[in-house]
This record gives structure tokens, C-alpha cells and sequence, in this order.
């Protein structure tokens, strides 16, 4: 009985261990008001996380109308923004207090 139950907890730490390797990490940096890289490429039909790094001292806020997304990422500081399943394509991005120059897109292959 210890045996089958060491095995089933086995088994579910692996599965918990699958679920969260599969999602794709993609890390976006926020410097001088603009997004780095301003181009991302993930792969459609699959949810992605953006991680994304504000390392200049003001807020801006991550946004784009085609993702449904909108994230203030205050200052010197990191947020996580959950993506898709996205349909291969292309997909805006902005950010709303520095929209001349705050401009990326996500590239779904």
C-alpha cells in the first residue's frame, strides 16, 4: 500500500511538473520608454507568459486591444501577462502612457 501511494504522489508531482514547463516564458523589458524586444515571437495555439520588466522609475501600462490585455507595471518592478491560445498572426501591443514610442507586437507561428 505505501508503495501505490508513493507512486500516485509520484505521479502527480510529474503531471504538475508537465503542466508548468509546458507554458512558454517570454521576458519583455520595459528601458527608455520603449519594448524590448518590440517583436516577439510565440507559438500559436498555445498559452504564453509574458514577463515583463519595468526598469525605467515611471509606470506604464501594457496594453493592446487585439491580446484583450491591460497591465500598469509600476516602476523598477515586473508583471506577468498570460497570452492565447493565439491564432498564428500578428498582435499589437502599446504602452499607454508613452504611445509614440512604447510599440511592440507578438508574431504567432
Amino acid at each position: 500500500m505505501n508503495i501505490s501511494r508513493t507512486l500516485l504522489i509520484t505521479f502527480f508531482l510529474s503531471a504538475q511538473t508537465i503542466a508548468v514547463a509546458a507554458t512558454p516564458i517570454i521576458k519583455i523589458e520595459i528601458r527608455n520608454h520603449l519594448f524590448y524586444p518590440a517583436e516577439v515571437i510565440v507559438p500559436a495555439n498555445q498559452k504564453v507568459k509574458l514577463l515583463i520588466h519595468n526598469t525605467d522609475p515611471t509606470p506604464e501600462e501594457f496594453e493592446s486591444y487585439e491580446l484583450n490585455r491591460e497591465k500598469v507595471i509600476v516602476g523598477n518592478s515586473k508583471a506577468v501577462v498570460f497570452i492565447g491560445p493565439l491564432e498564428q498572426g500578428e498582435y499589437p501591443f502599446f504602452g499607454e502612457f508613452n504611445m509614440s514610442t512604447a510599440l511592440g507586437k507578438v508574431i504567432a507561428r
